[in-house]
């Protein structure tokens, strides 16, 4: 009697009873307001989920890595129930982390490098004696003359520029809108042009004359042909840039906007030259960004880095690199190969540490404290090469004062003039080898032209990886590989070694040139 009245009593409240009465409960979605029409499969469970209780008490519901509840049948809870991929598989769906291998990689390398320390402790024991340098008192003397005699042929340009300035400022009183309609003017300035070609010849040419033939010392020898060149390339920029700012200045024709603070010819001063003779900067500009203040503890810093990374340079050197290059002259003498390579790798790895270090100290350290120095503003002296693609992105973002100095007077002048892009770059690669064989040949006094090849060579590498860097993926890695390869195994090493063997076969024993 009671069935009966509950079943009269409404429709729906006998479906209920029916439905509560199926002993196959159809599932119901969890984000679903609607339930399930028909009755479906019940879901894929994880490989330790559990089936919920009857009466819905979640507070049994297991956490994850926890192991799930099957009462009484502990060895009964599946373990394998949906199809799962290996982590390291290509068709993984989560990409692993792969930090503990970077970790592990640089422990390797700690440990790696630390033995070889402790076995050149026990080879050699220490190399390096605080007993003052071995330099020939004529070295240091034409080493005091050419620093101070180089910087005067800026002073020289300066004056070539006052005379130009002032005949410039007068051809403008006679209100003469160009040159070109004056051929007298226009033969006068090819006379400052030559005036000013023969200032820097004999600038650079004088100082590489006494670094070869009366400095005998390498490492002395070196930073006076470093300061020519730098010095020359300046000359060159305060030349080309004042003849277009008086071509400017003659035919009224627009500048930078950040000239017109110092616009052409007021720009011809002491004192604008002499911050472009200190300025971090290979090229010449009248006006430049500055940074608003002087930071004392930055500036501090940075010398301090860069006298404990010269320091540093010179220990690995002397007690490192040298072992290496002396025991690798007798093999190098008969040509055996296998000697050689093994040698070429033990080098690589020091002269790499040596070179990041030189890197850092001279890009990171000494140029932000001379900028800072000078409230120089703009010091992006480098950007990621590291992460080069490419040769030619490397040498287009490791050393970007020479890169701005190329780019500016060299490459777009003759794109300028209707010179294809890879006839410039040749050109530009060209002369980039000759100051490299001035730079390395003229100071160790063996101009043999390897440093000239190795920067040649560099033109087929960046046709190669050229390509390689314009692929995603695999193709930027192959092309970031055949740079540091070619950079650290092929390039400075074997340099290195070709150098100190001529040295050795001019010269003999060069092992005190690195004492301290």
């Amino acid at each position: 009697m009671t069935s009966v009245s509950a079943t009269s009593t409404s429709t729906s409240t006998s479906v209920s009873i029916a439905l509560s009465s199926d002993p196959t409960p159809a599932p119901q979605t969890r984000h679903s307001t609607f339930p399930s029409a028909t009755p479906s499969a019940p879901p894929l469970q994880s490989p330790h989920e559990v089936t919920p209780r009857s009466n819905g008490d979640h507070k049994n519901q297991k956490k994850p890595g926890e192991l799930p509840e099957c009462g009484k049948y502990k060895h009964v809870f599946a373990v394998h129930s949906i199809p799962r991929t290996s982590t390291l598989s290509h068709d993984s769906v989560d990409a692993p982390s792969f930090i503990g291998f970077r970790n592990l990689m640089v422990l390797v390398l700690i440990v790696g490098n630390l033995r070889l320390v402790i076995e050149n402790y026990v080879k050699y024991g220490v190399l390096v004696h605080i007993s003052g340098a071995e330099f020939r008192r004529d070295d240091l003397k034409m080493f005091c003359l050419l620093y101070c005699l180089i910087p005067a042929h800026l002073f020289v340009g300066f004056l070539i520029e006052l005379v130009a300035a002032y005949t410039a400022r007068g051809d403008q009183a006679k209100n003469k809108k160009s040159d070109n309609r004056n051929p007298g003017l226009r033969s006068y300035w090819r006379i400052i042009a030559l005036a000013h070609a023969v200032n820097a010849t004999l600038s650079l040419g004088v100082a590489t004359w006494v670094v070869y033939y009366k400095i005998h010392h390498p490492l002395i020898g070196t930073f006076c042909e470093f300061h020519a060149v730098i010095v020359w390339l300046k000359q060159l920029s305060y030349a080309l840039t004042n003849r277009d700012l008086r071509d400017a200045f003659l035919e009224g024709a627009p500048t930078p906007r950040i000239y017109q603070s110092c616009p052409y010819p007021r720009n011809i001063t002491l004192r604008n030259l002499c911050y472009f003779w200190w300025a971090p900067t290979l090229v010449y500009q009248p006006v430049y960004p500055r940074s608003p203040t002087f930071r004392w503890p930055f500036f501090l810093k940075r010398v301090g880095e860069t006298i404990a990374l010269s320091i540093a340079i010179w220990f690995l050197s002397a007690q490192y690199a040298v072992p290496v290059l002396q025991n690798s002259v007798a093999a190098m003498g008969k040509l055996d190969v296998a000697v050689i390579l093994e040698r070429l790798m033990k080098l690589s790895t020091i002269s790499l540490i040596i070179w990041l270090a030189g890197f850092f100290a001279l890009f990171q350290s000494g140029l932000n404290a001379l900028a800072e120095l000078l409230q120089f503003g703009d010091r992006e002296f480098y950007t990621d090469w590291w992460n080069s693609c490419s040769v030619g992105t490397y040498w287009k973002t490791w050393n970007k004062p020479v890169n701005h100095f190329m780019r500016r007077h060299i490459y777009a002048p003759l794109l300028g003039r209707g010179w294809s892009n890879r006839s410039a770059s040749i050109i530009v690669f060209t002369f980039s080898a000759i100051l490299h064989e001035l730079l390395v040949g003229v100071p160790t006094h063996n101009i043999i032209g390897v440093a000239f090849a190795g920067m040649i060579f560099q033109i087929p590498l960046i046709a190669i990886t050229v390509p390689l860097e314009r692929m995603r993926g695999q193709g930027s890695i192959i092309g970031n590989a055949i740079f540091w390869i070619s950079f650290c195994l092929v390039g400075q090493p074997f340099a290195a070694l070709i150098y100190y063997f001529t040295w050795q076969a001019k010269f003999g024993d060069s092992s005190r040139v690195f004492k301290l």
